[in-house]
């Protein structure tokens, strides 16, 4: 399930999947910033430029190239600010194309699945001309990205 709600210039985008496995698994997956790149479409050329660690920490800083619109190439760094082991871990932009990016990727144990919960709150940059833009380019893209996230965790964790 994707969704997005809008507050004072902010938008939130939420997703929500039901995941077989346990969260065990699920956190040692998803907390890797290295398998990043396996949950991202190819096509956006996704590429860790700075040495990570198996395991993140607080204060981590992560940079990356990405290739989110037209094939331009952009550095995007984030920071792991906030981790409960097993329940949830923050990241955000520090330098990149948003104006904002809080992502919160949030694990809660139910039965013999994890409900993973993606929650992105995101301002754009360049105002009002930025916001035109959100309805016709930045949620058709972010929709494809989540969507593809949620094909391939499927494929990969709910066949096994």
């Amino acid at each position: 399930m994707i969704s997005f709600s809008q507050h004072s210039g902010i938008y939130t985008l939420k997703v929500k999947q039901n995941v077989k496995m346990s969260l065990d698994e699920a956190w040692n997956f998803f907390s890797n910033p290295k398998n990043l790149s396996k949950i991202t479409p190819a096509k956006m050329g996704f590429n860790i430029t700075s040495e990570t660690a198996d395991e993140m920490y607080v204060g981590q800083i992560i940079s990356y190239k990405v290739s989110p619109l037209f094939g331009i190439n952009l550095n995007w760094v984030t920071e792991i600010t906030h981790i409960n082991d097993k329940m949830f871990f923050v990241d955000e932009q520090r330098f990149g194309p948003y104006t904002m990016w809080h992502h919160e990727h949030l694990f809660l144990k139910s039965g013999d699945q994890v409900e993973m919960t993606d929650k992105v709150s995101f301002k754009v940059p360049f105002g009002f001309l930025g916001r035109l833009f959100v309805p016709i380019l930045v949620k058709p893209q972010l929709k494809k990205i989540f969507n593809y996230r949620i094909k391939i965790i499927e494929e990969k964790f709910n066949n096994e």
